[in-house]
């Protein structure tokens, strides 16, 4: 069951760690671990991050409305689906559809064998050295508005779809592709933002029916972790973005590889159990 006080943390960690290229679902199960804490579970996790995509519904205000409002109305005016917005609209639909059809069909191992904490471990390291070859081999030159395409949009899809196992990351992982298919820093990151909205806020609502039944935790503790993983994690996005239009990621590789090797000495050393 999850008190209050973990609640406080684990709404910190979320909103510290979800838009970083480090996994939050994989921290909200280390930081439960170390702590001795009961695994909150998928559908506490899931719940939670509704808290830090609300966050990015507001700080990208602006261009959501934008691409909602174009996206509906080219569906009645052809001069409209040329434009950039619209364009947007459908790629994002598209992109989602991965982790969907995805998320369903491996919905039971999403919530026992991905969460083994060995496994998290070894797709830290693994990712963290993807998310290092994107980043030293990429061109760091296409945008968004000029050549986001279906292909692309499949790509990021799939790759974000790879953050239904603990440790991948979702924003790793898209902005991973995005930067392997040349894209700036800012832009692959951007974008892994706006394609993760439908999925997160999808998940999240569809595992509300969880909270406060049988061993799933209650609603109370639920709602502040959301509430504080929104605050953090409006900060977070905003930080995150400045940042890496001037630094590569070789800080988030680094922490990504020495947490996944501490993970599976834990583990194998027996500080900590690999499912909790």
């Amino acid at each position: 069951m999850i008190g209050w006080l973990e609640a406080v943390v684990l709404g910190l960690v979320q909103g510290l760690t979800e838009f970083l290229p480090i996994s939050s679902s994989a921290h909200i199960r280390v930081v439960s671990a170390i702590a001795g804490w009961q695994d909150p579970g998928a559908a506490f996790t899931a719940v939670i991050q509704i808290g830090t995509e609300l966050a990015v519904l507001i700080y990208f205000r602006k261009e959501i409305w934008e691409i909602i409002s174009t996206w509906t109305r080219s569906l009645f005016n052809r001069d409209l689906r040329g434009h950039w917005a619209a364009r947007m609209g459908w790629y994002i639909i598209v992109g989602s559809l991965p982790i969907v059809v995805l998320g369903v069909t491996f919905k039971d191992q999403i919530e026992t064998v991905f969460r083994d904490l060995r496994l998290v471990g070894t797709t830290l390291i693994v990712f963290a050295l993807l998310l290092w070859f994107a980043d030293r081999t990429a061109r760091n030159k296409l945008t968004l508005e000029k050549h986001l395409s279906f292909t692309h949009a499949i790509v990021y899809g799939f790759a974000q779809a790879l953050a239904l196992i603990p440790g991948v990351s979702r924003s790793g992982g898209t902005t991973t592709a995005g930067l392997l298919l040349d894209y700036r820093r800012e832009d692959a990151a951007k974008y892994s933002f706006l394609l993760a909205i439908p999925a997160v806020l999808g998940s999240g609502v569809y595992e509300l029916r969880e909270i406060g039944q049988g061993p799933a935790p209650e609603w109370g503790p639920t709602i502040l972790a959301t509430v504080i993983s929104f605050v953090v994690g409006y900060l977070a996005v905003a930080w995150f973005l400045r940042y890496i239009s001037t630094h590569r990621f070789t800080g988030f590789v680094i922490y990504r590889i020495v947490l996944g090797f501490f993970l599976i000495l834990a583990v194998t050393a027996d500080w900590i159990p690999a499912l909790g």
